[in-house]
């Protein structure tokens, strides 16, 4: 530990096991070669490094924290764990947009890169495989933030999904994926008339440019007069999406919004729009229709050309096949 105590690090161990009876040594050193006689004398079966841009290594003249002193650090403890198979976890800070500082070779350097992400007005943290040589880079856990430290959240979509007593306009559901996770996720959306020369866009959660061009599709192809209008976007549970099969859950929250008709809580969306307005396959639809029906949900809007040899009788929620915009409007709004 190169920033706490060993009193520090003690009372923090305390309150969340209860017990000091633990098998870990705390060192509070920030030379490297230090660090590495200490290692010598103890054999650890794994070594955690707190934080990387602390360290400093007698090799190069320059101060703790500058490029080529983590450069270097990271160097001599990939050099250790490589000659003894120790593992090694390396704690580093992170820039205000959420990039590892220091330099990129950092993470070329390293076998897997963790992001441990969260809003501090959410109870929920987000740990995210950025890098990894030995698996999927795309893979997600959410965990809760408890007294007594991290409790891991098995099944997210739970928390994702507000628990609302009657239908609102503006709100939809998606299934998305995480890596190979399926996920449903609440899409809202808030739409008026601008008070100010020009219509604001904002979306929370969900790339801006992104809903600019859905919006731009629905004026375009079907004729809703959305440019003098302010609209809002938001996922909730502070989740952050790329999955391109959420498209279609927020066209329908826009739409949702702007008619001031409410969407059936028991109705799951999963299909991408693209410009002409039509609803494109997604892969691994069984999947997402799999988690919607083990939630509860009675029915599942979906892409038609993703039932080429998907067997529907294994499903007991109805999976409604369309093909346009205009058929889900239809069939929602009437």
């Amino acid at each position: 530990s190169g920033e706490e105590s060993e009193q520090q690090i003690k009372m923090r161990a305390e309150r969340l096991l209860q017990s000091s009876k633990a098998d870990c040594y705390i060192l509070t050193e920030t030379s490297t070669q230090n660090i590495f006689k200490q290692i010598a004398s103890v054999e650890p079966h794994l070594v955690i490094i707190d934080s990387i841009q602390t360290l400093h290594s007698s090799q190069i003249e320059s101060t703790p924290g500058s490029v080529s002193q983590v450069r270097e650090c990271t160097a001599e403890l990939l050099r250790f764990a490589k000659e003894s198979s120790t593992p090694v976890f390396i704690v580093g800070h992170i820039t205000k947009d959420g990039a590892i500082a220091g330099p990129k070779v950092l993470e070329h350097m390293v076998d897997t890169v963790l992001q441990f992400e969260g809003d501090r007005h959410h109870m929920y943290r987000i740990l995210r495989a950025v890098k990894n040589r030995f698996g999927s880079s795309s893979e997600l856990g959410i965990y809760e933030m408890v007294h007594n430290g991290l409790r891991e959240v098995s099944n997210p979509s739970e928390i994702l999904l507000s628990q609302r007593e009657f239908p609102i306009s503006g709100v939809t559901i998606a299934a998305m994926l995480e890596g190979i996770r399926p996920m449903l996720i609440e899409v809202q959306a808030l739409v008026g008339n601008s008070a100010y020369g020009t219509p604001q866009r904002s979306s929370t959660g969900f790339d801006t440019r992104r809903m600019n061009m859905l919006l731009a599709v629905l004026e375009k192809r079907f004729g809703f007069r959305l440019s003098t209008q302010d609209v809002f976007l938001n996922i909730a549970g502070g989740l952050r999406v790329e999955d391109p099969a959420v498209d279609l859950a927020v066209i329908v929250a826009i739409l949702s919004s702007q008619q001031d008709i409410a969407v059936p809580t028991h109705i799951a969306f999963a299909g991408e729009v693209g410009l002409s307005g039509e609803i494109r396959a997604v892969n691994r639809i069984e999947q997402r229709i799999a988690e919607a029906e083990k939630l509860g949900f009675e029915e599942i809007y979906i892409s038609k050309y993703n039932n080429k040899g998907l067997d529907t009788s294994k499903y007991d929620i109805k999976i409604n096949w369309m093909a346009k915009v205009e058929e889900i409007f239809q069939a929602i709004f009437g």
